[in-house]
């Protein structure tokens, strides 16, 4: 049987075998409730409290400001609405390319009448017009933008420092989905100016259904989890134990070795590039997906030339035994295509594949997937 091939790390990566072994005592031996007084307690409250230290050291911050979750989704909720119900946000300023973690909470709170949106104008790669900024904040009053760091489908990267400056000079907050980039690059919250950052574990070759939030410390915002005392009061819930000991692991090693992760993967994603076009005639690539130096290196999103099977590529792709998307695993299942391309009015007569890769991710793996697109398209 051939070997399956993984490229749809963008959606979730396989965890790391060493992340699962600091869990596993979490599972079996250390099973008490953090929120009990006797040593059983005691033991993995201690555990939490550490692996909470472990994410702040990493992201030079305090541990104060970092508050479990159930991963981005619930991060980005929370920091959104809450800063609406708290913090007096009357004005949300974002983007259409967004995650529908942001997109559909911004709908939600402005359907409800409580927020007025504007989105920032982009061009065909998926460029955001940022210096309409100063602009548009100018005359609104309690405004928060929203924008992620690193897109999950076409790779654009956002100046994180720019952004953020310019929401200090018009006292706006900033906060920006970094789901798909934590872990892939180093952040320093002394010197960032943002004020809510959050990150999910199975991104970072963690475990699924658990993240965190960053909330800055000038900042206080009532929880959006009610029905108990967990997270310092922000977040009820009994905590998923095992896997925030995952999560701490997962980011503690992405970062130990984080300069040759980043050399390898924008090797695998060079190299693709490259066979791409030496392979497939008429292959184009969306956004800024294929600038590997200044785009989400662990993101490629292909927009293969018009063929008869098109329609069927990813399931035929899946039955060679390549595992791909067509865009944001979350929006899997719906006729509507990808918000994100169609945003970019991208050619609806091709089809548009986006490949995502890991440190896991192999040259050998990438070449013989690239022999099967190529006896697809020669057909």
């Amino acid at each position: 049987m051939t070997k399956k091939i993984y490229l749809d790390n963008a959606a979730t990566t396989p965890i790391d075998p060493a992340v699962l072994e600091v869990m596993m005592p979490y599972l079996t031996d250390f099973f008490g409730n953090p929120s009990s007084i006797h040593s059983h307690g005691r033991k993995v409250k201690s555990a939490i409290e550490n692996a909470r230290k472990t994410v702040a050291s990493l992201l030079n911050t305090s541990p104060g400001e970092i508050f479990f979750t159930s991963g981005g989704t619930e991060a980005d909720n929370t920091a959104i609405s809450q800063s609406v119900a708290t913090l007096g946000i009357k004005h949300i300023v974002s983007s259409r390319l967004e995650h529908h973690a942001v997109l559909h909470t911004l709908e939600h709170l402005e359907h409800a009448g409580k927020i007025k949106v504007t989105f920032l104008e982009n061009d065909s790669q998926g460029v955001l017009d940022i210096d309409s900024l100063p602009a548009i904040l100018e005359n609104e009053p309690n405004s928060m933008i929203s924008l992620m760091h690193g897109n999950n489908e076409i790779a654009n990267l956002l100046d994180l420092h720019k952004v953020g400056e310019i929401a200090r000079e018009y006292n706006a907050l900033f906060h920006s989905d970094t789901v798909q980039t934590m872990g892939h690059y180093a952040f320093d919250l002394q010197t960032l100016p943002v004020d809510f950052i959050v990150g999910a574990a199975h991104k970072f070759h963690g475990p699924k259904g658990v993240g965190f939030l960053y909330i800055n410390a000038n900042h206080r915002i009532s929880p959006f989890i009610h029905g108990g005392a967990q997270e310092r009061n922000m977040r009820g819930g009994t905590e998923n134990l095992y896997g925030i000991i995952g999560l701490a692991k997962a980011l503690e090693l992405a970062n130990a070795e984080l300069q040759e992760h980043q050399r390898h993967v924008k090797g695998i994603k060079a190299l693709m590039i490259q066979e791409l076009k030496d392979k497939i005639p008429g292959v184009q690539f969306n956004g800024r997906s294929a600038d590997v130096e200044n785009s989400l290196y662990t993101v490629l999103n292909v927009s293969f030339p018009e063929h008869p099977d098109n329609e069927m590529l990813l399931f035929n792709l899946d039955i060679e035994g390549i595992s791909c998307s067509g865009g944001s695993a979350c929006s899997s299942g719906t006729n509507q295509g990808s918000h994100v391309l169609n945003a970019l009015n991208v050619d609806g007569g091709r089809a548009n594949v986006r490949f995502s890769f890991s440190r896991f991710t192999t040259e050998e793996e990438i070449r013989q997937a690239i022999q099967i697109l190529q006896r697809i398209f020669t057909a």
